[in-house]
């Protein structure tokens, strides 16, 4: 160091640039900035998403219902609305002592369509360990999701 007449002068270049805190703190905003953006520009779509992911475990619930009760049971639905229903008594009626299967509103309309080998329109689930298998496609607008199910109890979100 020299000394020159005043303050004291160091003789070393200043290091400039930014600290890692500088720089972990400005990630922290633009991550959570891109959070906002994003969640925002999605909510349509993932509203789709949440309800398909709803109603496939709703449809894992009644597959292994209707094995638990020994009775079949289906699935219906339309644009408004979808719900399962319980063969007793000969005939179709919906099921009322399980709140979870409960008949539900879509969020917003909602088109439906079963797509199954054997062309039937009906989703049922029987005593059987093996299902027929399907595809669920459910669109709104310009987003779609589908449910894949493979017939042995498994069901994929796409």
């Amino acid at each position: 160091m020299q000394r020159v007449n005043g303050p004291v002068f160091d003789a070393r270049p200043r290091e400039t640039g930014f600290t890692l805190l500088e720089l972990l703190v400005a990630m922290v905003i633009a991550g959570v900035l891109i959070g906002i953006v994003s969640l925002s520009i999605g909510g349509f779509d993932r509203s789709l998403r949440f309800e398909a992911e709803r109603l496939s475990q709703l449809l894992v619930l009644a597959r292994e219902e209707a094995q638990v009760r020994g009775a079949p049971i289906r699935f219906e639905a339309d644009d408004e609305r979808y719900g399962f229903f319980v063969w007793r008594e000969r005939r179709w009626q919906p099921v009322l002592d399980d709140r979870d299967l409960r008949e539900r509103n879509w969020e917003q309309p909602t088109r439906l369509r079963v797509e199954r080998a054997d062309g039937r329109r009906e989703i049922e689930f029987g005593r059987d360990q093996i299902d027929a298998p399907f595809v669920l496609h459910l669109s709104r607008g310009d987003t779609s999701a589908a449910i894949v199910a493979n017939g042995l109890g498994a069901f994929e979100v796409r």
